[in-house]
């Protein structure tokens, strides 16, 4: 399933630089667009063993199942829930038993016989059913106590059933739409991954328990059915859909949707596409199909391996939570990502939808062609689904530079979540709760990311030959780590790439065991070597931990700039210290490990070259990779939270951004520079982080503007965005005026404002309105019935800094006279106290006088003034902020108990404990150096000097005080 950024892509992307917290957050794994299996939950489980003991939730392995004769009965197109069901399971004994168990889920009312496969004359075998719901276990057993089943024998077993259509969006589910006559429709769909097979229908519902099948769906003539396979035309009639039976397959995979939808279709290279949606939606679907013909050519013809079945169709569910399913040839989709738009929809959902195709995409051939032995390997095809949602992205659109967009997202994000307590990838689960645990960055993001670092380590063209062994010496079959290991070995051993460890030891010693590397590098400024430490990389630096890795590691230097080859010249092997003695680096030039930021691990260097990096970057910033300038700022950043850096060293580093022009380094720098900005805000010395990053971004910002420019780069788009939001919160004069302009331009002259920009262009445009525009933007919210647009102009509104529109904004949370819903309401305190200091001081003042008005919204449990204390908490940054919130808590308190939660005062103060904790250990850092620097008022002093007179001016400052 893809994971879905709906942050991210919600990617869609997944953007950090949108971060107001304390520190660039960690991508929760709640934002995977993938939420597949029984429930959505996430942690670490305890190792568990695969035996026969009555905890065990696998499968006996004394049957397994041949092929599938499915036929379901279903009136899902009047609302009705209940359908019916008969499976016939051809079967082989593989040990001598007298039982037969299987997996079902909320299905009822069975009836069972069994049948001899190898005798023609024998008579049908009357059974006992028991089910097991701890387990569900559903087993057979022959009435007849002395009939048992022999070691090799054959038989058929058919079963007779009811269920109910569940509406948790699990197993055979119930959607509906409504459509623009106010008619409402129902469909029946699918979401079996990852134990929901067992609802449609009793199967053997594990990964590697492969068989045919064939779906027969009874419905009514005014609706259609889909599924994997193309319709049996030949079996198929009025209301009775037929379809042709499947190659061997994962229970997980089946789909099949009874709907009123319509299709728009297309083919290349031979291969049919259709793409199905509710009707009136068909002109939105064209990006979507065209994309899905592309990249399903561009995965082809990478693996060199065919599409396996003969054809392959996308559907958008109305209700769908898992975001996006691989049903191996039936994609399945949220429907809103899969309509665009260029008039009415942004390029980061153009992007997001052809991503998550090639997510889905990719999975035809991980995970559906060749399947897991079990979930244990969940990561063996997420992770490649992941790594090639981009580079089925790359080969089909090149000019995207998509892993720009891999970088600051999964990348990332995987180096986050996993530099605290995690699991390794390759994790032994059972329980369909475990096994959902393991749908998260452990499994999507890191893989992905592990296994681009061996594409570039072991060359493409390894990576690629492995790729295709793997596939055709496992197709219809199942798999685990160790054979995709011996398939890469094979291909290395074939193209004659020398490795210093076998492919086993080297790849496994990044699956099996958690976490990733720190690199820490020290030069030998005389003899021209460098050694390299190496240690797990955790928040807590002062952790013990004697992990190690085998790292693949090469090298650039100022004298040889080179990022083209990224193979690696070395290899730390599974040591804790190396000396590169054969790469002779002038004690004059910087050194750079990690070419293009493909090796997955963070770099410590010696204070010495950090100053020969900030110089080199101030100097000549395109002697450094893209990747590897956006890096270099967020490992400092980490350094720097986690106490191993000093703020001068990050600053300095992120001075050369004046120079800078692509979005991989600005979205990592206004990840950074946002969280400052949201501490130091309300700093009497906030001033001078204000110019110091409007100097920054004064360049960039005058070579794209406000506005679109017709064909410039592809990521110019998504840089903007960026730039604009930067901009305009620290309060750069020209950003206030173009976007006031703009917004201005658009309201009174209805002049149209570019999708991907329209929340930047409100935003912004309101930071120093004038109360007309404020009031016709506030009219619009209350006369729009799009709730899209209404929350955009909430957002907006709460970006003024006039204090008068503030207070007016604020107070329609309570104005009963208006039609803001209740998450409305709810929401209007947050626009403004996250926006700005002024929006903060706003909220405080209208809940000292209204607290009780505010919160009396809530009915039942629902607490919107505990919500609303505890948000503004983790905005507090001043000794007056904290002050008055604290007054304001103990009113509440004292006169309406009632509002509050039992633990509101510990939570508010821990919120803002969080805020001073950072303030305490960066604050005079950070601003020593902003004053030093624009008291020097250069870039060109290297991090020591200005240390020296940070250290200065604060001995003054001391003195003045």
């Amino acid at each position: 399933m893809a994971r879905w950024m709906l942050n991210s892509w919600p990617l869609l992307l997944l953007l950090v630089a949108a971060s107001q917290q304390a520190r660039l957050p960690p991508v929760e794994d709640v934002v995977q667009l993938e939420t597949k299996g029984y429930q959505a939950l996430s942690g670490s489980f305890e190792t568990r063993e695969d035996n026969n003991s009555e905890d065990n939730y696998r499968l006996p392995n004394n049957t397994v199942p041949i092929a599938y004769n499915v036929e379901l009965w279903t009136q899902v197109h009047n609302g009705t829930r209940n359908f019916s069901g008969s499976v016939t399971i051809d079967l082989q004994v593989l040990e001598a038993s007298n039982t037969i168990t299987l997996h079902a889920r909320q299905t009822e009312n069975f009836e069972a016989i069994l049948q001899s496969k190898d005798s023609a004359t024998s008579a049908p075998i009357s059974l006992n059913v028991n089910y097991e719901n701890t387990r569900e276990f559903l087993t057979f057993k022959p009435v007849d106590d002395t009939i048992s089943f022999a070691k090799d024998s054959n038989w058929t077993l058919s079963i007779n059933y009811t269920g109910l259509l569940r509406n948790d969006m699990g197993g055979f589910y119930i959607s509906t739409y409504t459509d623009d006559s106010n008619v409402v429709h129902y469909l029946a769909t699918t979401q079996f991954e990852s134990t929901n097979a067992r609802h449609a229908f009793p199967c053997y519902d594990e990964p590697a328990k492969r068989a045919n099948f064939t779906i027969t769906i009874h419905h009514d003539p005014s609706h259609n059915a889909i599924s994997n396979m193309p319709v049996n035309e030949a079996e198929s009639s009025n209301g009775k859909t037929v379809f042709l039976t499947t190659p061997k397959m994962s229970t997980y995979l089946i789909a099949f949707i009874v709907s009123e939808f319509e299709s728009t279709g297309g083919e290349l290279n031979g291969l049919p596409q259709r793409v199905f949606s509710r009707k009136g939606k068909q002109d939105q679907q064209e990006w979507t199909l065209w994309s899905g013909l592309v990249v399903e050519a561009s995965l082809e013809k990478y693996l060199g391996v065919p599409f396996a079945l003969p054809k392959l169709d996308q559907a958008g569910i109305p209700d769908f939570s898992a975001g996006a399913m691989e049903n191996w040839g039936l994609a399945t989709y949220r429907e809103q990502y899969m309509w665009w738009t260029k008039e009415t929809s942004t390029i980061n959902l153009k992007t997001s939808i052809t991503n998550i195709i090639g997510h889905e995409y990719a999975h035809m051939w991980f995970g559906d062609l060749v399947s897991l032995k079990w979930w244990t390997y969940l990561w063996l095809k997420e992770g490649f689904a992941t790594l090639f949602s981009y580079e089925s992205n790359d080969i089909a659109f090149p000019e995207w530079n998509t892993y720009q967009i891999f970088h600051v997202s999964d990348y990332n994000s995987a180096l986050i979540n996993d530099a605290s307590i995690s699991t390794p990838m390759s994790h032994y689960v059972q329980t369909p709760n475990e096994i959902s645990g393991r749908y998260g960055t452990i499994s999507y993001a890191k893989p992905a990311s592990v296994l681009y670092m061996f594409k570039n380590a072991f060359t493409d063209a390894v990576f690629r030959r492995g790729l295709n062994r793997y596939l055709t010496q496992n197709q219809y079959n199942s798999t685990d780590e160790w054979n995709l290991f011996a398939s890469l070995q094979e291909a290395a051993d074939e193209l004659g790439l020398k490795l210093p460890a076998g492919v086993p030891d080297i790849f496994s010693s990044w699956s099996t065991q958690a976490g990733f590397p720190l690199l820490t590098v020290e030069r030998n400024y005389e003899t021209g070597t460098f050694t390299i430490k190496q240690q797990r990389y955790l928040n807590d630096k002062d952790a013990a931990n004697e992990a190690t890795w085998h790292v693949p590691i090469n090298c650039a230097s100022a004298s040889n700039p080179d990022y083209r080859n990224t193979t690696a010249s070395h290899y730390l092997l599974k040591v804790k210290e190396l000396t590169v003695s054969d790469v002779q680096i002038s004690k004059d030039d910087w050194l750079i490990l990690n070419k293009q930021s493909t090796g997955f691990y963070r770099i410590l260097y010696d204070e010495e070259n950090y100053r020969l990096i900030s110089q080199g970057l101030l100097e000549q910033p395109y002697a450094f990779h893209t990747r590897n300038r956006a890096q270099l700022m967020h490992d400092a950043y980490r350094f720097v939270d986690t106490g191993r850096l000093s703020q001068a060293t990050l600053f300095q580093l992120m001075a050369y951004l004046r120079n800078e022009d692509q979005y991989a380094p600005w979205s990592t720098a206004n990840s950074i520079l946002t969280i400052y900005d949201t501490y130091l805000r309300g700093d009497v010395n906030y001033v001078h982080f204000r110019e110091f990053v409007i100097e920054l971004v004064e360049n960039i910002f005058n070579k794209l503007g406000v506005n679109e420019i017709p064909g410039e780069h592809y990521l110019n788009n998504y840089l903007r965005v960026t730039l604009v939001s930067l901009a305009c919160q620290v309060g750069s004069p020209k950003c206030y005026q173009q976007s006031h302009e703009k917004l201005q331009d658009s309201l009174n002259n209805g002049a149209p404002i570019e999708p991907t920009l329209r929340t930047q262009a409100y935003c912004a445009g309101l930071r120093e309105a004038e109360d007309t525009t404020f009031n016709l933007v506030v009219t619009n919210l209350l006369n729009s019935n799009d709730a899209t647009d209404r929350s955009t102009y909430i957002s907006s509104l709460g970006c003024a800094q006039n204090a008068d529109q503030l207070k007016r904004f604020v107070a329609y949370s309570i104005d009963d006279t208006n039609n803001l819903s209740y998450s409305e309401r709810t929401s209007v305190l947050s626009a403004a106290y996250t926006r700005s200091e002024a929006g903060l001081t706003a909220s405080l003042d209208f809940l000292e006088a209204n607290w009780k008005a505010y919160g009396d919204l809530g009915t039942g449990t629902q607490k919107p003034l505990d919500s609303a204390l505890r948000g503004i908490a983790s905005s507090v940054v001043s000794e007056s902020q904290k002050n008055r919130l604290n007054a304001l808590v103990d009113t509440v308190r004292t006169n309406g108990a009632e509002y509050l939660a039992d633990n509101t005062e510990t939570a508010v103060q821990a919120n803002m404990k969080t805020n001073f904790d950072w303030l305490d250990v960066h604050r005079d850092p950070v601003i020593n150096w902003l004053v030093a620097y624009r008291t020097n008022g250069s870039s060109s002093l290297s991090a020591s000097t200005f240390a020296i007179l940070a250290m200065f001016v604060t001995l003054l400052l001391c003195r003045f005080n």
